[in-house]
């Protein structure tokens, strides 16, 4: 019998030190919250409107319980491009490995990929399972989501799993918590997009970004928003912060509203926010543009 629920009344830490103790196997899965006009009363005698499920935001999946494999549904899971995100592919490799290995099994794909030298048995090992981590670390920072638990449903064979102890991710993803919370309150939309300066100034001289920094920069755009770079970058919500916030403490770049989109009522739900846009593509001309800015200064 599945488990269900909502995140508001039973927290992603509570679900995973269950898995845990009862050494269950199966999937979590949880999805994006769709207000209704039903109001509810939580265990506490807080009145709340009901959620129910909308598209599946995430998925996990635990053998008797450790974590295996997790997904996000905005993310492709492609191990060329779990590779590509841990450093081991340039972006040429990883596109052509995408294309040619379309029709091979992660499995298939990665013992190739060995074979040819591109990585190590212990490369795609270790980029699995951070990029697992890093799903899951993101997950437990949610918090009305619905979800359910589903009993010895596990993944495709042909899928790569790392099995991770829960306890360790319990206490890692704790104190990323606590790190995380002033990064969600500066940036609690991720609808907003980003633009350069009009007027750069000095703010570009000895400019040093990390790769992951470079390849947010080569989607910002005023029609992209921040959910659409991190959705192109392969990278959590969590992540995408990270790097924004750093961009934006350095004065690299500004906060600005996408085209179509209306300023929210003063309390609109969050739930309620809705993108128009179509997804991004890399514009070279962005990072050349960025790169003849800092050579003027």
């Amino acid at each position: 019998m599945a488990l269900k629920g909502n995140l508001a009344d039973f927290s992603t830490t509570q679900i995973l030190n269950l898995i845990s103790l009862a050494r269950k196997t199966g999937t979590l899965r949880v999805y994006a919250p769709v207000e209704t006009n039903e109001m509810i009363t939580d265990g506490a005698g807080n009145k709340r409107k009901k959620v129910v499920p909308g598209k599946e935001r995430a998925s996990a999946a635990f053998r008797e319980g450790r974590l295996i494999l997790a997904s996000m549904g905005e993310q492709d899971g492609h191990l060329a491009n779990v590779l590509h995100k841990a450093g081991k592919l340039n972006a040429e490799q990883a596109r052509v490995i995408r294309e040619r290995g379309a029709k091979y099994s992660d499995k298939a794909l990665a013992l190739m990929l060995i074979n040819a030298n591109y990585v190590t048995q212990a490369d795609v090992v270790r980029s699995i399972q951070q990029h697992t981590l890093d799903i899951v670390f993101d997950l437990m920072m949610w918090s009305k989501e619905p979800f359910v638990f589903e009993e010895n449903v596990l993944p495709s064979p042909e899928r790569i799993t790392v099995p991770i102890d829960l306890k360790n991710v319990i206490i890692e993803g704790t104190r990323r918590a606590q790190e995380v919370r002033p990064l969600e309150e500066e940036l609690p939309n991720l609808d907003m997009a980003l633009k350069f300066p009009d007027t750069p100034g000095d703010k570009f001289r000895g400019i040093h970004l990390s790769v992951e920094e470079w390849r947010v920069v080569s989607f910002i755009n005023p029609k992209n928003s921040i959910r659409q770079v991190a959705k192109a970058c392969n990278m959590t919500d969590t992540e995408i912060r990270r790097v924004v916030y750093g961009l934006l403490q350095a004065g690299l770049v500004e906060l600005v509203r996408p085209p179509g989109m209306q300023p929210p009522p003063a309390k609109a739900a969050a739930g309620a926010r809705r993108s128009t846009l179509q997804a991004p593509a890399v514009k070279r001309s962005v990072v050349e543009r960025l790169i003849a800015k800092i050579k003027e200064t």
